[in-house]
């Protein structure tokens, strides 16, 4: 909410304070506050996954993923004994393909970063990741999303084309993400939230291309905090 700048000074000269208002700085601060030190370290699940073309199902397939902060994602494409899948490790991917690594790619999935791998690192670490990530966190506005109260990160408004990150006011959790690059718009949706171990996991995600439905995900037998050898996570160790 913004004052009129006559009621800024009356109430100056009166000897009151104005409250703080928000910004993106403040809201990822908070965040923190609540969840450093306090997130799951791990989480494993299996999710079926559905792929889509001008909105219509193609197929679906199951997919088995392993996650360790701040950084550490493996997905495998119908278990591990198929020898299909990729790895996300810190900035880069590893593509594979009967147990032999195929691809590698200098690619950062954002989303470990914004889901859970934030509270891992320092609060100056995580600002500049965002900066990194192309937010511009002087930019702040707040909106609703689905009946619920939302904060808004690096944007002013709901239709500015520019990265931005929606949070529940509540669970202060993400629930929906914008991403703007050469190849158009990408969003990405958090819903369906599972408390575990004192924090959170979305169950149902959606990703959207130039708003043209792309893939949903559904998570199933989610555990956080299992042991996981990071070994999985070494692209020189595949198949082996």
């Amino acid at each position: 909410m913004k004052y009129p700048l006559a009621i800024i000074i009356l109430l100056s000269a009166l000897g009151f304070t104005l409250p703080k208002q928000p910004t993106s700085t403040g809201v990822i601060k908070k965040m923190y506050s609540r969840y450093h030190g306090k997130w799951h370290t791990s989480l494993t699940f299996s999710q079926t996954t559905g792929r889509y073309r001008n909105d219509t199902l193609l197929k679906t397939d199951v997919w088995y993923e392993r996650i360790v902060y701040p950084d550490m994602l493996r997905i495998d494409f119908g278990g591990d004994k198929a020898g299909n899948g990729i790895i996300y490790r810190g900035d880069s991917s590893y593509l594979f393909r009967n147990n032999k690594v195929v691809r590698a790619t200098k690619d950062e999935n954002e989303l470990i970063f914004f889901l859970g791998g934030m509270y891992f690192k320092t609060i100056d670490q995580v600002l500049a990741h965002f900066n990194t990530l192309h937010f511009d966190l002087s930019k702040y506005h707040e909106s609703t999303w689905k009946g619920k109260a939302v904060y808004v990160l690096g944007s002013a408004n709901d239709d500015e084309k520019v990265n931005q990150l929606w949070i529940d006011k509540e669970k202060l959790v993400a629930v929906r993400y914008f991403k703007y690059d050469a190849k158009g718009k990408m969003e990405a949706t958090f819903e369906e939230h599972k408390l575990l171990a004192g924090a959170w996991s979305e169950t149902l995600c959606k990703f959207y291309i130039d708003d043209k439905l792309l893939q949903t995900e559904v998570y199933q037998d989610i555990k956080a905090n299992q042991p996981i050898d990071k070994s999985v996570f070494d692209p020189a160790l595949i198949g082996k």
